[in-house]
């Protein structure tokens, strides 16, 4: 996540000012929704970032889009997600703890809530989920980095809307649980309500680097894991009849699922973030084992070590240090803007910049080609959607939120 989930000792120097930036944060006083910044909509004709072809992407197939500016003024922004039952209305996340409003149709911006979290590395505000019936029922759940009886912990919870966002500000109910986090990194962050109805919730190996705690091959954690929870039953849940081990893990072997999303044909899309030499998109289903720390996207790991490939699953993409060093997870472009992008997966690389479109293989095997998009000079921290199923990407330094364009 941010570019910082790669070795300890082997950080881009753009990752480096990052991870000292993410140290030195606060979180902002209780009285005060409005960043330093001043959060607000740009205007329509504002200009965008210029687009590079280069590298690998100079010689690849190209799909032209622009970036334009929707909001600016946030502060490293994390999640972006739709409301339901709100069309042109969009949440997004700041790592510090804020969570905002954006009405895209009335060019307007605004505080929903805070919390108090961790700010350290890749801690924060992670993300956010709304219930299918949030229309109806207001609930939604917040994944965040917080302190709980001296520990340092992962905290999935319940929250609860009286009314509009723009409005009103929700209410805590209740926490589903924490786990416990030995380091400050690889805390991955993504919960999403799938298909089925269920809540999945993701988490990275537990951070350090290589792994040193051994979790992702290990299913009685759910650090390095999936989880599948029922949150229309049990206090706070249950545990769904269907999950492979009778437990709350739906799969295992992922070191740091930053960002992933459900396609339209209900499979779960997971941007796994790198160690040493690769970064990686896969496919991930009920129970399986995608192979962290026993292999780094399609390899052994470490590198020059024997392993076998067993029923471990190898992702369907994946690129090498040479063109980026921390993998953003997106999602399958379904709007109506750009023809050309409809069915692909759109990811980006938060380091470089660098944001490609892939055709997700059914069945799956690993695929050599994906289209460049181009390179900009932002760092994509995370994709979004609005109720049309037009693409938005944040950019954590500049705390610009862009909406995915066509390309003139």
């Amino acid at each position: 996540m941010f570019g910082l989930g790669s070795s300890g000792g082997n950080k881009t120097a753009l990752a480096v000012v990052l991870w000292a930036t993410a140290i030195g944060l606060g979180v902002f006083a209780a009285s005060d929704m409005a960043c330093a910044r001043s959060p607000a909509v740009v205007p329509g004709a504002a200009p965008g970032p210029q687009v590079i072809y280069d590298g690998a992407d100079a010689s690849r197939p190209r799909i032209s889009i622009r970036l334009l500016p929707i909001a600016q003024g946030l502060t490293q922004p994390t999640d972006v997600q739709p409301v339901p039952g709100q069309p042109g209305l969009l949440v997004v996340l700041e790592k510090t703890g804020a969570a905002r409003w954006i009405d895209v149709k009335a060019g307007a911006l605004g505080g929903w809530f805070r919390m108090e979290v961790l700010t350290r590395s890749e801690q924060g505000l992670l993300g956010i989920a709304f219930h299918p019936k949030f229309a109806q029922n207001g609930r939604f759940f917040v994944h965040a980095s917080v302190e709980h009886d001296g520990d340092k912990t992962g905290e999935i919870s319940e929250w609860k809307s009286t009314g509009d966002p723009r409005k009103t500000a929700p209410a805590k109910v209740k926490v589903l649980l924490r786990v416990k986090q030995p380091y400050a990194n690889h805390d991955a962050g993504q919960l999403l309500f799938g298909p089925d109805g269920k809540l999945y919730v993701g988490f990275g190996d537990g951070g350090a680097a290589n792994d040193p705690l051994e979790h992702g091959q290990n299913r009685e954690t759910f650090l390095g894991s999936m989880l599948r929870l029922d949150v229309e039953s049990g206090n706070p849940y249950t545990v769904p009849p269907g999950n492979p081990w009778g437990t709350e893990v739906w799969a295992y072997g992922l070191r740091n699922p930053w960002r992933f999303s459900f396609a339209p044909d209900g499979r779960m899309v997971v941007g796994d973030v790198g160690q040493n030499k690769f970064e990686e998109v896969t496919i991930v289903a009920k129970g399986e084992n995608h192979g962290w720390n026993l292999r780094e996207a399609a390899h052994c790991f470490p590198p020059g070590r024997d392993c076998e490939r067993g029923s471990m699953v190898d992702p369907v993409y994946e690129y090498p240090r040479q063109e980026g060093t921390s993998i953003t997870g997106g999602y399958v472009y379904t709007g109506k803007a750009i023809p050309a992008l409809k069915g692909k997966y759109v990811f980006a690389d938060f380091t470089t910049g660098r944001i490609w479109a892939l055709d997700l293989p059914k069945p799956r095997r690993l695929l050599k080609q994906a289209h460049a998009l181009g390179r900009w000079r932002i760092n994509p921290a995370t994709f979004g959607t609005d109720h049309d199923g037009e693409l938005y990407v944040a950019d954590f330094s500049g705390g610009v939120l862009y909406r995915v364009a066509p390309g003139s």
